[in-house]
Formats: structure tokens, sequence, C-alpha cells
């Protein structure tokens, strides 16, 4: 009988190991929630919301998820992390008053290289939005969702308004993010979660540019819409109205996402989990925004020679079961 070659077997060998070897927690597989909220965090009486009770509400309802990313987390970040459980947090912006670009994460995977980029553009100081009075803009870090596999994560909030310097400024900060990525982000997987002020359907916005541009896919249109982008053109609000998780309901409050050759990133889940996020005594929203969340399937693609070996294994074991059944 002819003998099979000493070092395919040994490769076949080997895969068998790897394979048996990997199991459960082990595989490079997990699933991972992500929640982008704006909590609304200014001080009192200028927030549109009532941070002050509120925020120690939050606070513990971000344990509901594996990686928070909270916008205009400005003047109550204490109490937002009050009761927050993860063990990796960004921590206060480094100044003496309120973080003043109000980016803050929460997350069960540690991260490296966190660093907070100011927008080249803002308009507005006492009128159309006010985003001159912080250094609003985007944050960066690492992410080590699985042993071995990481993945970038953006939190990021645009300028807000409806006028046209507005409009421009919010241009130029989808622009700057876009520019981060692909400067920042070249062969990794990436996560991006924030307050776009934007939507597909506004036309002096460009939504759509900066998803090409960092080669990026929204978890709403490609669960929601089947990955259909929205064009521009009337906004349908009666859809939020019936469905914030549906097709028709476009928020501005987005989570987009891409995968590389080393982690492939599929969501699993979209939701807006606002009866979740309500207040206890009255049942009202706890900020004046949405929370928007959505499930990950993270999985390690093996490199090429361990794909090859693994498939060998799954051959041989194959060419096992089939001599056992004619046995």
């Amino acid at each position: 009988m002819r003998r099979p070659c000493r070092g395919i077997a040994s490769g076949v060998a080997l895969a068998v190991g790897l394979a048996a070897g990997l199991g459960a927690g082990e595989s490079g597989a997990a699933s991972v929630s992500v929640l982008t909220y704006n909590v609304a965090g200014l001080p009192e009486g200028i927030s549109s919301s009532n941070p002050s009770v509120h925020m120690p509400q939050i606070s513990p309802l971000l344990n509901g998820y594996d990686l928070v990313l909270a916008q205009e987390d400005f003047a109550f970040h204490p109490e937002l992390a009050s009761q927050a459980a993860h063990p990796h947090q960004s921590g206060s912006f480094p100044d003496d008053s309120f973080n003043a670009d109000g980016l803050n994460r929460f997350s069960l995977s540690a991260f490296a290289n966190h660093t907070r980029i100011t927008w080249d553009e803002c308009f507005g100081v006492l009128s159309d939005g006010s985003d001159c009075l912080t250094t609003k803009g985007l944050s960066f870090a690492r992410h080590e969702i699985v042993p071995g596999g990481f993945v970038d994560v953006y939190n990021w909030h645009a300028d807000a308004g409806g006028d046209p310097g507005s409009n421009a400024a919010r241009r130029s900060n989808l622009r700057q993010l876009a520019a981060a990525i692909v400067a920042n982000s070249a062969g990794h997987a990436v996560i991006v979660g924030g307050d776009s002020n934007s939507r597909y359907t506004d036309v002096e916005d460009i939504v759509p540019e900066l998803l090409d541009t960092a080669g990026l896919l929204d978890v709403w249109v490609e669960l929601s819409r089947a990955g259909d982008r929205p064009g521009a053109g009337p906004r349908n609000d009666t859809g939020c109205a019936t469905d914030l998780t549906g097709g028709d309901c476009e928020l501005i409050d987005k989570i987009f996402y891409r995968s590389s050759a080393s982690v492939r990133l599929t969501p699993i889940d979209y939701d807006v989990p606002d009866a979740v996020f309500s207040d206890v005594t009255d049942g009202g929203p706890l900020s004046d925004h949405e929370p928007v969340s959505a499930v990950f399937d993270v999985q390690l693609v093996p490199e090429p020679a361990l794909g090859l070996l693994l498939a060998l294994a799954g051959a041989s074991l194959a060419a096992r079961r089939r001599r056992k059944a004619r046995a």
C-alpha cells in the first residue's frame, strides 16, 4: 500500500491537533454588542434633557453592552460612569472643567492608543447649534475584541444645525472622519458609532461619500433595508413613529462597520432599545436622542497556511468516516 507523504501526514496531524484545540471561547469567535448613545450631558439649564436625574439611571443600563460609545458626556461624567462595570474606560477629557469633546467609551475589551481629534471646522457659537462652544470631534482606539482579533473603533459627534454654515462644517467633519479612517486603519476591521447629525435623505449631507471613502457599511441599511441605501429626498418621519428599527426610520445616530482580511464582522442584530432607556418615574426618554445598538458576530479569519492545514484535516477526518462506514 502506498504510504502518504510524511510532510502531508505531519501537516494533517498538526491541523487535526489545531482543530481539536479550538474549543468554545478559543476559536477566535465572539458575539459583541455595541451601543451608541448621545446622553445629553450638557450642564443643567442648557441640556434639553434632565441629566442630573437621568445620568445615574443611564449608568447601570450601559452594562448590558460590551462596548458603549457615548456622546455629549460633558458635565456629568462621574454620574454616567458611577455604575458602569466595564473594566476599560476612556475617562474624562484631559482638562479641569468638563469633557470638552463629550466623547467617551466603556468597553469589556482592552483598547490602546486612545486618541481624541478635534474637528477642523465648526459653526455657531451662540446660535446655529452652538457647536464651537465645545471641542467636538472624533476619538479612536484599537480594541482587542477577541484574542488576537483587533478592531479599530471610532466615536464621533458631527456639527449640528441645518443652516448653510452648519451644513458646510458637517460635510467637513464627515470628510475628516473618512480621512482619519483611511490614514489610521488601513488593513484593519473598523466599527464607527456616533451622532452623525446627518441623513441619507438630506441633500446637504454626504453619508454615502463617507461610507464609500472609508469602505464602510451601515448596520441599519444592511439589516433593515437589505443593503439598499436611502436616496436624497423627503424624510419619512412617520416611519420612526411606527417602527424605530424599520427600514423607513432613519436616525442620525448610526453604527458603521467593515471587515478586514483577518477579522470578519457580521451584523446579526440592530435595535433601538428606547424602552430600556426610559425614566423609572414617568417612563419618558433618558435623553433627547434614541439609543442605537448592534450585535456583531466577530470571526478571526485563519491565515492561508492554517486554512490549508484545516482543510487537510477536514479531508482526513472525512476519509476516516467513509472508511468506518464501509467497514
